[in-house]
């Protein structure tokens, strides 16, 4: 059965001005009755299940406005599965890693669950992204090899040879094709269906873990172990940026609305920020060692993002204005996030073993 949280915050507005985003008070947590779920067997031994469902309202009177935040979450058929990366794919499901159990999963907007198992075992499904092409591209770290799944679920994987090279983040790059990174080699390669086909680098070791495509027609790249940034051209040209503070271990990055860089700083609990002229701006996230792990800008303008330790979805505005909201769930572990295809907010819960919903 799923479990139904509303997140209530009240935006009151300054009517001298006429503004309605000048005065924010964080919202507060309201527990509400579950709706009905189950679980049934798939076909073809693939395993689904049935989840919740929701309530997303909005409520404006006179000079006040009340958004009501509802968070949702559905339960993983595979105990102990580990989920790490999620995205929406070309069929209009959204589709997510699961680290422990070599799967992919596919959950339908409404909340129906299918399992899809790779052909390697250990393989520590990672990083995904939706290609171009319509396949999902994923990394697998402990079997140091990159692949794609069909939309129907039949995967392809391609070894990458070294053992070291620990393949994490998967990015589509501005040429439309899947990238990745390797976590403890200097390596941002290109993949296609027909395998590796260009190999760059950003000049340091420098455990390359977050990729995005950035407005500017770059990759840009989180070094986790050096706390610095990169941004990594086609033609090779690199480019590196150091974190004004220590012990940062960037991870998850996304290019913002304002046309700038956003990601998330885990060991630092901050989320930061980057113009493309390599200005740096941090913002302290409220809730102490929360550790962030991924972000993504959401359809009402603002930043989305994820708090591990903090079991909270944080939403930063480009100002830097921040407000959480707690998952149901304690220890759920949140880590991807993305924009699902009905304009909510999915997120992987790593512990709590759930795909969770939130209504921007």
């Amino acid at each position: 059965m799923g479990t139904r949280h509303v997140i209530v915050a009240v935006l009151f507005a300054a009517l001298a001005c006429g503004r309605t985003d000048l005065l924010q008070v964080p919202g507060a947590g309201v527990a509400a009755g579950g709706g009905a779920g189950g679980r049934e067997a798939g076909i073809g031994g693939a395993s689904v299940a049935g989840g919740a469902s929701g309530e997303n309202s909005t409520a404006t009177g006179g000079s006040a406005a009340v958004v009501v935040h509802t968070i949702v979450e559905f339960e993983i058929p595979t105990l102990g599965s580990q989920p790490r990366e999620i995205v929406t794919g070309a069929d209009g499901n959204l589709w997510f890693t699961e680290y422990k159990t070599d799967k992919l999963g596919r959950i339908a907007v409404a909340g129906a669950i299918t399992e899809f198992s790779v052909p390697t075992s250990d393989a520590g499904l990672f990083g995904i992204a939706a290609g171009n092409d319509g396949k999902l591209w994923f990394a697998e770290v402990l079997a140091h090899q990159v692949g794609y799944a069909t939309t129907d679920g039949l995967v392809t994987e391609f070894s990458l040879g070294a053992d070291s090279t620990l393949p994490k983040g998967v990015a589509v790059g501005p040429d439309g094709a899947p990238w990745f990174t390797g976590y403890f080699e200097d390596t941002i390669a290109r993949i296609t269906p027909a395998g590796i086909s260009t190999v760059l680098s950003c000049g340091t070791v420098g455990v390359w873990l977050g990729i995005t495509s950035g407005p500017d027609g770059c990759l840009w790249l989180t070094g986790n172990g050096i706390d610095r940034l990169c941004r990594l051209c086609l033609d090779g040209n690199a480019t590196l940026f150091d974190l004004p503070s220590g012990r940062s271990q960037p991870w998850g990055i996304r290019a913002g609305p304002d046309g700038n860089l956003w990601f998330a700083e885990y060991g630092g609990g901050r989320i930061g920020r980057i113009t493309l002229a390599g200005e740096i701006a941090e913002f302290p996230i409220p809730t102490p060692s929360s550790y962030p792990i991924d972000i993504v800008a959401g359809p009402d303008g603002n930043l989305w993002f994820t708090e591990d330790a903090g079991d909270n979805i944080g939403r930063i505005t480009p100002a830097g204005e921040i407000a959480e909201f707690p998952i149901p769930t304690p220890g759920s572990g949140p880590a991807g996030i993305t924009i699902g295809p009905d304009g909510n907010l999915w997120f992987v819960e790593q512990t709590g073993n759930k795909i969770g919903r939130i209504n921007p």
